[in-house]
């Protein structure tokens, strides 16, 4: 094996890792599951398994600073997306899960690791704070194939994005009062003095970090290009300055300053997030691979049923106390509590700070450190495949699977938009309207539309996009290969029969520059129905309005008195199912249906309706209309 390895050059590993990495993250992609699982899985198969891959021998003294870097920067991005009034919006709830439900949490593992496995009650308590955090990384792969009602989707969701800075918080405070306990001289007293020092410096090197890159935002000190450049070096130097004043307070210093930095006014961190995500896509996915390939499995198998019944304790007892204390006297029913109860898979910040923890305290001198991160990636592993395997099962049980999915995803909040979306809203249509303009999505939310500002393709959208409901998307912006790129993103989310864009005008470039037209989703409208004539339409005062079929004015009937001045876009059934009309699905409305088309000859209209008006006096039947 010595051979082996000495052929394995530098470049080599690297390369291989990165591999590995994007095998792992489409396969977790392809199968709708968390990548966290197949990153450490295939770490813990290059590592311990076929002893490929030592991360020790291959970066030696680069690798705790490495990983610490890695971990800093992780743990930024993570708290960039704590907003304090996101805690006011989402619900008693969900503040007392990443609150009081955290503590419970922490207290009943930490408890139940001291006497099963034996651990002293410091690494014990590391351990119940490092197993608190879920995550959105695996939260919501699995809220895709879960399909829960939007009540339990949006709790577990939004418990996921709150608890990574706090749990990563709460992690870090634990494991200072270890290492301060572990540097005092004269006990208790000198331990709460050095811990009292770390927060501190932690602390007002974060806010100083944070403010200072706030203002220099603010001020236009840094222009916008180099604002990630800067965010990311000024990262790196709070992290080591503050690891210089106070030894091992680096990482609360940069999670503090990440969350300084998200509830900073008049600051726009969204180029900055988006470049964050990509980053920590690429970290996590080499970091985990290396930090699985570290596991001591046989001193993990050797715990054997102490081990499991840490487990057991923490799938049915630590995570159902949380979430019945949390949700005393709230609406969720005993149905929504149980599946709540059932769901808490551990992440990618528990994996990164547990590893890095116990290269630390290794080093300090504590022999059963490697086990707190072997258990806490056996945590891992354990709660995701099991809970991956049975919560649809679970939920189908209890009945609390989301109902049909009738409504619309729109992607794009212009004019256009705007206008179909408030007819879809006066019918009860379940709608949600995502663009990135600021402009675009305030107009929509003043005709109250509900919206979400960001782009879908990025992560941080992604793990807060609640698709609970919609089953049909509508992509209706002006650019043909972005909506084509949206299309293709959702096809995991919407069956292939359910996506529909608005056509773009062709340029005039040759057919070799043109995108082709699979990649797009089926044309919504008549052939010949464009953007720029639908925008162009609106803007000459065309209205988006709604009508009724009847038996005996039937769909031919309203084709024939509507002629060339309106266009037939979508139709409701009497399920209230959402049909769009696109020459590549053809099909007829029936009685009780309700079309939503655009009216483009205001004035030809009134008169028409005068006229039927004459006719109905006469007995004829007439159209029943409701418009915006």
């Amino acid at each position: 094996m010595s051979e082996m390895q000495h052929l394995i050059t530098p470049a080599l590993i690297f390369s291989g890792v990165a591999l590995v990495s994007l095998v792992c993250q489409l396969g977790a992609w392809r199968l709708r599951l968390p990548a966290i699982l197949f990153l450490l899985l295939a770490g813990i198969l290059l590592g311990p398994v076929a002893g490929l891959l030592s991360p020790d021998d291959f970066l030696g003294e680069l690798l705790f600073p490495l990983v610490s870097l890695c971990v800093a920067l992780i743990l930024f991005e993570g708290s960039l997306t704590l907003k304090f009034e996101q805690l006011k919006e989402t619900g008693t709830v969900v503040r007392r899960l990443v609150t009081l439900g955290a503590l419970v949490t922490w207290g009943v593992i930490s408890v139940a690791c001291h006497w099963l496995i034996g651990l002293d009650p410091g690494l014990s308590a590391l351990f119940g704070a490092l197993v608190v955090v879920t995550g959105p990384t695996v939260i919501v792969p699995m809220l895709r194939t879960l399909r829960a009602t939007q009540r339990i989707s949006r709790v577990l969701r939004w418990e996921g994005i709150l608890i990574d800075p706090i749990g990563a918080l709460l992690a870090v405070l634990v494991y200072e009062w270890i290492a301060a306990q572990s540097a005092g001289d004269s006990g208790l007293l000198a331990g709460s003095l050095i811990f009292f020092k770390v927060v501190c410096y932690g602390t007002v090197a974060g806010v100083a970090g944070g403010a200072l890159m706030a203002t220099a935002m603010r001020r236009r000190w840094i222009p916008e290009y180099l604002e990630v450049l800067a965010s990311l070096t000024l990262v790196l130097v709070t992290f080591t300055l503050a690891n210089e004043l106070a030894h091992e307070s680096g990482l609360l210093a940069v999670t503090v300053m990440g969350i300084w930095l998200a509830n900073a006014r008049g600051v726009d961190i969204e180029e900055i997030l988006v470049f964050k995500e990509h980053l920590s896509v690429l970290l996590i996915s080499g970091l985990f691979i290396l930090l699985a390939a570290r596991l001591d499995l046989d001193a993990l198998l050797a715990l054997g049923l102490p081990a499991l019944a840490l487990l057991l304790v923490i799938q049915f007892v630590a995570r159902p106390l949380a979430v019945w204390i949390s949700s005393l006297g709230s609406e969720l029913n005993w149905r929504e509590r149980a599946l709540i109860a059932w769901i808490g898979p551990r992440g990618i910040v528990a994996a990164a700070v547990s590893a890095l923890f116990a290269l630390r305290l290794e080093q300090a001198g504590y022999e059963d450190a490697a086990l707190v991160s072997a258990l806490t990636f056996a945590v891992i592993i354990g709660t995701v495949v099991f809970q991956s395997a049975t919560a649809r099962t679970v939920a189908r049980l209890l009945g609390v699977t989301e109902p049909e999915r009738r409504g619309v995803l729109m992607i794009g909040a212009n004019a256009v938009a705007r206008a179909l979306g408030e007819v879809l809203q006066k019918l009860e249509v379940p709608l949600l309207v995502v663009d990135t303009h600021w402009e675009s999505i305030s107009q929509a939310r003043m005709k109250g539309l509900r919206t979400l500002r960001g782009n879908p393709l990025s992560a941080q959208v992604d793990s807060i996009l609640d698709l609970t409901g919609l089953g049909t998307l509508l992509t209706m912006t002006p650019e043909r290969e972005r909506n084509a790129l949206l299309n293709q993103h959702f096809r995991r989310d919407f069956a292939a029969h359910r996506i529909y864009t608005v056509r773009n005008e062709r340029s005039g470039a040759s057919e070799r520059l043109q995108i082709s037209s699979r990649h797009e989703g089926a044309p919504l409208g008549p052939e010949g129905l464009t953007f720029s004539k639908l925008s162009s339409l609106v803007s000459q005062g065309a209205r988006f309005k709604a009508t009724t079929l009847t038996e005996d004015f039937g769909f031919s009937q309203w084709q024939q008195e509507a002629g060339k001045g309106r266009i037939a876009l979508l139709a409701l059934t009497p399920e209230r199912r959402v049909r769009v009309f696109s020459p590549a699905q053809p099909f007829e409305p029936a009685a009780d249906w309700t079309l939503i088309y655009l009216e483009t000859e205001p004035e030809s209209a009134a008169r028409r309706n005068a006229e039927k008006g004459e006719k109905t006096e006469k007995g004829d039947s007439g159209e029943a209309q409701a418009s915006e």
